[in-house]
Formats: C-alpha cells, structure tokens, sequence
C-alpha cells in the first residue's frame, strides 16, 4: 500500500486508536510502527508521534523499546469507574436540564430499539456505546463530553464486555429506560441517581467477571468492550 504524505498526526492517532477501540489490537498485543504505517497507508512520522501521544494517555505502556496495548488491573478499573461515574453523573443532570425533546425522543427510541438486540452481546455492545454517546451530547458541555471521550476510549481496554454475561443485557435497558424517563421528566436528582446505579451494577459485573463468579456468554474480545 502507498503511504499517504497527507496523512496527519490527528489521522494517525484516530486510526490507531479505532483499532484498539474494535479490538484490532487488544491489551497486551505490541504495535510496531513500521507495521501500523504499512496497515493504514500513513507515514511513520504520524504514527510515531501518534503512538507517542496514546502512552501519554496510559492506552499504551513502554516495554523496554517497544509499546504495548495497556492492559487495566483491578485498581485502574476502580479508578476508571469512579471518574466515569461522576462525569456521566454530571452529564445525565445537565441532560434533564438541557436537552431538547428530539433529543429525549432520539434517546427513547434508542432504548425500544435496543430491545430487539437483546441476546446479541456484540450488536448490544455497539448500540450501547452509542446510547451512552448521545446522552453525553444531551448534556450540551462540550468539556464534559471531551473528558466523557476518553474515558470511554479507556473502556476499550478491558476484556470483555459486561453485556455478554447472561442476563445483563436485559437489566442494562432496564436501567437505561429509568435513565432516560428522568431526564424526560427534568427530575435532575433522578436523572443523576439513575445512572449511578447503572454504572454501579456494570462494574458489580465486571468484579464477577474477573473474580470467575460468572462467565461472560461469549468468550473475551469475540464482542468488543463496551461502555459499560
């Protein structure tokens, strides 16, 4: 494949970054910049720099010269979601306040639709990572939805997805429903505390999973990680 001199840093990092993101590259794999220039037709000035910038963010860690997907041990995955809770948290309570009614009816009709993906771990995954998407945008503070980005591009570092465990699934769009009927009534409290207990229920699951209380219904990374 030809390398694009036009290929730009934000380019690179974007490629890079997806990749980990649809678990292309998966926590523990070793990204090589010659290979990573050859696979997206870039330069290697960009996807050094790229890769450069993913370590400075904690997606990647140095072992010795070479860069590595990060892998979250048990502490990051608590530090992770005690951040993630309160910025979502925030980002529900300006929802009720600030969204418009099409934006409240986009976020219904994505719960209803949602329904019908249930016992697909993969599709639920994507639909999931979605819904949560819009609700940050719902919020209208293009700071939260900035530092909400990537904390969600850290979730693409763990191994599974909480929605594959049986069961969960369905009580995920249960507890998406009660978010997105605060935010429909204005209730700002309801709104907050609705989401707190969901991300609370997905990291009560992603403690199971890890402490082999239950299984995942499809193997780690056959679905890619999700927001939850």
């Amino acid at each position: 494949m030809k390398k694009q001199d036009s290929g730009h840093t934000k380019d690179a990092y974007e490629l890079v970054l997806s990749a980990i993101d649809e678990g292309i590259y998966k926590p523990g794999d070793r990204l090589v910049e010659s290979e990573l220039a050859e696979r997206f037709g870039v330069s290697r000035t960009p996807i050094r720099e790229a890769l450069q910038r993913l370590e400075t963010q904690s997606l990647l860690r140095r072992d010795g010269r070479s860069l590595i997907v990060a892998e979250l041990d048990r502490n990051q995955l608590a530090e992770l979601y005690a951040v993630r809770t309160e910025l979502e948290a925030l980002a529900a309570r300006l929802a009720a306040r600030h969204a418009a009614p099409e934006e409240i009816r986009v976020l219904q009709g994505m719960v209803a639709a949602d329904r019908r993906l249930l016992g697909d771990a993969d599709a639920l995954s994507r639909a999931n990572k979605r819904f949560h998407a819009q609700l940050h945008l719902a919020s209208h503070n293009r700071y939260l939805v900035q530092q909400l980005d990537l904390v969600h591009r850290t979730m693409a570092l763990l191994a599974t997805t909480s929605l594959a465990v049986e069961g969960r699934d369905a009580e995920a769009l249960e507890e998406h429903q009660a978010i997105v009927d605060a935010i429909a009534a204005r209730d700002e409290e309801a709104a907050a505390t609705a989401l707190r207990a969901h991300l609370s229920r997905a990291f009560e699951t992603r403690i199971k999973i890890d402490a082999g209380e239950v299984e995942p219904v499809l193997p780690a990374r056959e679905s890619p990680a999700d927001a939850d």
